[in-house]
């Protein structure tokens, strides 16, 4: 049943996202998200483990409004190749920053989990993970915000 239910999720990438730009800004998301969760696993200090998760969490509900960024730009200016679509070179521009900025969080986050095992979880420098996600944050709205003037 998992393959069937896969199948019909790429169909629906494929027909709202396009194979251009719009998807791969997506997914590019999605890898650099994944990288923050591979810094989550086997973190044995359990207030490390739970500070870092709670800032993982609020970067994953982020996914979804950058898919809708993307479902709209597709619809607006459809995307099958390279060529980004002049009139939304600015959102494609911001969600590039974003996911770079998130693919950022997961090294200063993998940086606090060394130092946190290493020294403890004062010296875990939380507040630099937490800074950086509020960057991705920012570079969401900043997004949909250009996204609505269009």
């Amino acid at each position: 049943m998992g393959l069937f239910s896969s199948a019909r999720g790429a169909r629906r990438d494929n027909k709202e996202l396009g194979d251009g730009v719009w998807r791969r800004a997506y997914d590019r998301f999605g890898r650099s998200l994944d990288r923050v969760h591979q810094v989550l696993e086997g973190i044995e200090d359990d207030d490390l483990h739970n500070a870092l998760i709670l800032i993982a969490n609020h970067l994953a509900e982020l996914q979804g409004r950058v898919r809708l960024v993307c479902v709209a730009a597709q619809a607006k200016a459809p995307s099958t190749g390279e060529a980004v679509p002049h009139e939304l070179y600015a959102v494609h521009r911001l969600l590039s920053k974003a996911a770079n900025d998130l693919a950022t969080t997961a090294q200063v986050a993998a940086m606090a989990r060394l130092d946190g095992e290493r020294w403890g979880y004062a010296s875990a420098g939380l507040e630099n993970v937490a800074m950086r996600a509020d960057l991705v944050a920012d570079g969401i709205s900043a997004a949909e915000a250009e996204m609505a003037k269009h």
